[in-house]
């Protein structure tokens, strides 16, 4: 999970180019990344999918004055409000933008073409209706950063005394390489952010990055399978409240407008 989601970028720069922090060329490069294109179809008013560009000013024009995250998992619908139908959608696809001032949900399909080396991405974005409800489960950004503080030294306590590769040297070494991409120019997040969701988020990743290293570097020093539960004990309440701290800097933009900071 410590990639950034393809929902955080369209939110982030969806933000900045609804309050005006951002020209729509500019968000429109940042959404799409390294992705080759990216369509949103099912879109009201429209009849076939359009580019990003059009269905953000679109959407606009709907009403939607911002655009939240969700990242859910099984059991766990992190930032959705439903209906059913919606939710299944964004579980299946790990990841959803739903708009704040109009009932409708983004969820991107994914498409890859080409081979190892020159894959060619292009990205669907379906527009859902969703309901008009607060999201599932997501804190402040004080509560998001204190719960990843405590999470981060408990869980890094108990990997290290079960000798389980990501809590050392090869750890620190991708994240090292981590923050070398961030410093070659990629934001952390779109300009008009709080810097306590840019502090959130970086650590959000971080987090993300080094339970990443734990599952690909195998066992480690958990042999038995009692170790290895303990292990995944220690992983899995702590990727869940990255994941929720990662909601929490995405939507910080939408939850100061709603408090009249902004």
């Amino acid at each position: 999970m410590h990639s950034e989601p393809r929902s955080g970028r369209l939110a982030a720069w969806g933000n900045a180019l609804l309050a005006g922090f951002a020209s729509p060329d500019d968000a429109v490069v940042a959404i799409v990344d390294e992705d080759a294109v990216h369509r949103v179809e099912g879109l009201p008013g429209e009849t076939a999918p359009v580019g990003l560009t059009l269905a953000l000013g679109r959407l606009r024009t709907l009403g939607v004055t911002g655009l939240r995250v969700a990242l859910p998992a099984p059991g766990h619908p992190l930032g959705l409000s439903g209906p059913p139908d919606f939710n299944a959608r964004a579980l299946d696809a790990e990841e959803a933008v739903v708009c704040h001032g109009a009932a409708l949900g983004l969820v991107p399909e994914v498409y890859e073409a080409g081979p190892d080396g020159d894959v060619h991405v292009e990205v669907v974005w379906h527009c859902l209706p969703v309901r008009e409800a607060p999201p599932a489960d997501v804190p402040s950004l004080g509560e998001a950063e204190r719960e990843l503080a405590e999470a981060l030294r408990d869980a890094t306590a108990m990997l290290s005394r079960l000798d389980v590769a990501g809590s050392g040297p090869v750890a620190e070494a991708a994240i090292d390489a981590y923050r070398a991409r961030a410093e070659r120019g990629r934001e952390a997040l779109a300009p008009g952010y709080p810097p306590r969701a840019v502090r959130v988020l970086e650590l959000a990743q971080r987090v993300g990055l080094l339970i990443s290293v734990a599952y690909e570097n195998g066992h480690g020093g958990a042999v038995s399978a009692s170790e290895m539960a303990a292990r995944s004990e220690a992983l899995r309440p702590v990727e869940r409240t990255a994941r929720r701290a990662q909601v929490a800097a995405y939507n910080a933009f939408v939850e100061e407008r709603e408090r009249g900071v902004r």
